[in-house]
């Protein structure tokens, strides 16, 4: 009887879902919302039992313990997740920060439904060696036309990861060829490489920050320190790594105290390229995140960045600034690292996620000038950068970067005033955008308060081991913000304090 109950009410939310009886609401700032319901549906628990059956048919067959739920992707709408048991989330997670404009949005199905693109979704060309005729004016469109200050140069990839990993070839690539002063590769280096040995592999590394993390491939993983199950059993190369500041907030309150902890993390820097120098083993780059954002949303201000960057200026490294999580636009700026007015830009850009494509950017001087040395079967995907055109003329067309600050303002202003009413719970409320987060006075309590917002179908995500993570679509909006903050402090009022 109760399996009955909760189909048919299952049954019931995709119905409306599907009806139209959300017509779509245009704001002031003219963002559609196709049939995006007002506000969550929650027919079952989450995960309800579809979600169970069909994670237990999955883990026959992979290892499925990562899964939360399983979706209905063909009735999501907007800022709303919809799952197979009927239950329509308010989505501030959006798989991993990676939907620019929500779920199904009308611009991008578009490109799907016109016949002339169906040859770039049906082919998947090596574009490394039979690119499509229009690959140029695609790439010009949807990748240069928003490229960081500075930067024309752009290879395309499939993931973060792979673009972390074909990044930093280009900056080995780079230091290399400086040390070489132009001269040919002799036999030696020729040899030695297949061997994995000097001189032919150089013993060249590449400095990291503690809690940061770059990626899951073997290079990306020397770079990665944020959670201890994606490295253990995993070799690593000895690359150096130093400390990424430990704020303390509110920032106001804390300017002499921040100051000198990243004064502190800047000289460690410089120690730590000065040992592996000693070493023998030169460091060729300096890798960061402008917001580390899986190891807890740390943030440093502009002046660390605008110090270390000049560090690998003098000493003639290169510096990747890692876009892949805050990439197109959510941070108020398309490309975070624009916050910091540096001064001179960096010499490598990462992207993903959001993005739809992966890839980087990189100064002229970074481009590899031979062949065949940043290379895979496809390095890229044109379907891909075609959705991303699309995206790219939305979000110029409605605005959507400045909104995103608009509504990051709102947004943040309303977690600091749940902070100020439960400070036995909250602290640490942060953000750039709609790049926010807050953190817990312990790991139960988030868990505890992640676990019952998606009971009432608020779905967030978590980073660090404190730290709540907020990584709404674009088209979020101040209403979805009220939602959410209501939501928020009835299940605080719920939770007892420390």
């Amino acid at each position: 009887m109760i399996q009955r109950k909760v189909a048919r009410l299952a049954r019931n939310a995709k119905s409306l879902l599907n009806s139209g009886k959300w017509r779509p609401l245009t704001t002031s700032a003219g963002i559609e919302y196709q049939n995006e319901p007002p506000g969550p549906i929650v027919v079952t628990e989450i995960p309800g039992p579809q979600s169970r059956k069909l994670q237990s048919d999955l883990d026959a067959i992979q290892n499925a313990s990562m899964v939360q739920f399983f979706c209905d992707y063909d009735v999501s709408r907007g800022n709303y997740l919809a799952d197979v048991d009927g239950n329509v989330m308010l989505d501030l997670f959006t798989q991993i920060s990676s939907l620019p404009l929500g779920y199904n949005h009308p611009a991008m199905t578009s490109v799907l439904k016109d016949p002339s693109n169906w040859s770039t979704f049906v082919n998947r060309p090596a574009l490394g060696y039979f690119p499509p005729a229009n690959w140029v004016n695609r790439l010009q469109s949807a990748l240069v036309s928003v490229a960081p200050p500075g930067m024309k140069h752009v290879q395309t990839m499939a993931c973060g990861s792979c673009s972390v990993e074909h990044g930093l070839k280009a900056l080995f690539l780079k230091y290399a060829r400086d040390r070489r002063e132009g001269r040919l590769y002799t036999q030696e280096e020729i040899d030695s490489c297949m061997w994995n040995q000097p001189p032919g592999s150089p013993k060249l590394t590449v400095l990291s920050f503690h809690n940061g993390l770059h990626g899951r491939t073997m290079a990306c993983l020397g770079l990665t320190h944020s959670k201890w199950q994606m490295k253990i059993d995993m070799p690593a190369p000895d690359w150096p790594i130093a400390r990424f500041p430990a704020l303390r907030y509110p920032l106001e309150d804390y300017v002499s105290e921040n100051t000198a902890e990243e004064h502190s993390c800047l000289a460690e820097v410089e120690e730590r390229i000065d040992a592996w120098n000693r070493k023998e083993m030169p460091v060729a780059a300096v890798v960061v995140e402008p917001i580390q954002a899986e190891g807890g949303d740390n943030h440093a201000t502009a002046a660390f960045f605008q110090v270390l960057r000049d560090i690998t200026k003098k000493r003639n490294i290169g510096l990747l600034i890692d876009e892949v999580q805050t990439g197109c636009g959510p941070t108020g700026l398309f490309w975070a690292h624009e916050h910091f007015r540096l001064s001179d830009t960096p010499d490598v850009v990462t992207f993903s996620k959001k993005m739809l494509t992966g890839g980087f950017y990189c100064k002229k001087s970074f481009k590899p000038i031979e062949s065949n040395r940043i290379f895979n079967t496809w390095v890229g995907d044109p379907s891909k950068v075609l959705l991303l055109e699309a995206v790219v003329k939305v979000i110029r067309e409605q605005g959507l970067v400045e909104r995103t600050r608009v509504t990051g303002e709102y947004l943040l202003t309303g977690l600091r005033q749940m902070q100020d009413k439960y400070p036995g719970i909250l602290t640490k409320a942060r953000g750039l955008g709609t790049f926010c987060a807050i953190d817990f006075h312990n790991t139960e309590s988030r868990d505890s308060l992640v676990f019952k917002l998606r009971q009432r179908g608020v779905h967030t995500g978590t980073c660090g081991s404190v730290t709540l993570r907020l990584r709404p679509s674009l088209i979020f909006q101040t209403r979805h913000v009220d939602l959410f903050l209501e939501h928020f402090q009835t299940v605080l009022e719920t939770m007892p304090t420390k």
